[in-house]
């Protein structure tokens, strides 16, 4: 599986897009913004030349979520420029993603941003130029010393590429045997192969955005992610196991050969606090501020009120998330015609869990500073 080819958002505005299904994403955002905000105010109250900013937001997906991120930055902007009396400076503003990304969903909505933001700011304010850049953030984006603030939210857990090392041997024998992740049952070479891959996707990140920062500038990155050491606690990686076993009721039933299942291994990691200091550290490049932990509703917490459905409308709404995620690389592996069947057998799954269990996603947030040369 490419992974730079098939991992995308459902695009669209439809009901199972992800645009309508991404309220667990917003609620990553919400719960990081008070360290984003900390981050702008710090780099507008300092003393590095701001006649122009750079900012740029990595993994921006489209939908609601992409440009309330950069209405929160301008705002604070904004505001930080008012209460220290500085001059409001040109924004430079990034919106990256995959080259599959649904950017023209993103590029439609903007009329009506730039007009809101000419009514609430005021020709005063500095002007704005958003502009996309596609491409995998694992290499290099931007020119050199040219962006004082980054965010990403809800993208680093996604790896570069599937693991190498999955199958046993030159015949392709899978270690992961009806397993789309890491789980109980994986061997440890599973787990070793995961951890590895994310160890070198994230020190990669680390160093190009190391070169394209200014000395001073800031990072806030929000990651699923887990506490505990164990990369197989179940609000690391259960979603994924449920997800498998709906994989293999199609298989029992045979709808899906098995040996798509054995073969398809999710490019995801949910990192824990130790490894994310380690990696900082070992590259250098960058001094970690702030790391804080905070726990999320596997449906975003996002319950009509009047709804007495219980916990299936709670799957119903799990499934839906991770459908919108997830859509286009199952779609690679195992077709499109089995979509609808296999979430529905994965929402009863899910709802069946919730409704003994309190599992919760583990969001990551780290705020770092780039040190100077």
């Amino acid at each position: 599986m490419e992974v730079v080819q098939v991992l995308h958002m459902n695009k669209g505005a439809g009901e199972t897009s992800y645009s309508k299904n991404s309220l667990v994403q917003s609620k990553i955002i919400n719960v990081a913004k008070p360290m984003m905000d900390e981050a702008i105010d710090e780099i507008m109250s300092s003393n590095l030349p701001l006649s122009s900013i750079g900012i740029a937001d990595l993994g921006c997906s489209s939908g609601p979520n992409t440009l309330s991120v950069i209405s929160e930055v301008l705002d604070v902007v904004y505001t930080t420029c008012c209460r220290i009396d500085r001059p409001s400076p040109e924004l430079r503003v990034f919106l990256n993603d995959l080259f599959t990304n649904d950017f023209n969903n993103i590029f439609v909505s903007l009329p009506a941003f730039y007009e809101n933001l000419r009514k609430e700011k005021g020709t005063e304010f500095g002007p704005c130029f958003i502009s996309a850049i596609p491409g995998s953030f694992y290499s290099r984006l931007f020119p050199r010393n040219s962006l004082h603030f980054v965010h990403s939210s809800s993208i680093l857990h996604w790896l570069s590429q599937v693991p190498l090392g999955l199958s046993s041997d030159s015949s392709g024998t899978a270690w992961n045997k009806g397993k789309i992740y890491v789980s109980k049952s994986s061997p440890p070479r599973v787990l070793e192969a995961y951890a590895k891959q994310f160890k070198n996707d994230f020190s990669l990140f680390l160093k190009s955005r190391s070169e394209e920062m200014v000395a001073g500038g800031r990072m806030v990155l929000s990651f699923m992610g887990r506490k505990s050491l164990d990369p197989t606690t179940v609000d690391s990686c259960y979603q994924w196991e449920l997800l498998a076993r709906a994989l293999m009721s199609m298989v029992s039933d045979g709808l899906i050969e098995e040996e798509k299942v054995d073969s398809f291994n999710a490019p995801y990691y949910a990192p824990c606090v130790e490894e994310l200091r380690m990696e900082v550290e070992e590259e250098g490049s960058f001094i970690m501020d702030r790391l804080e932990a905070f726990e999320i509703d596997w449906d975003g917490g996002g319950a009509d009120p009047d709804d007495t459905s219980g916990n299936l409308a709670s799957g119903e709404r799990v499934a839906k998330t991770i459908r919108a995620v997830v859509v286009s690389m199952l779609e690679s592996q195992f077709g499109s015609d089995i979509i609808d069947d296999l979430f529905t057998r994965y929402a009863q799954l899910v709802g069946d869990h919730l409704s003994n269990n309190k599992t919760k996603y583990i969001n990551l947030v780290l705020s770092l500073i780039k040190q100077g040369h």
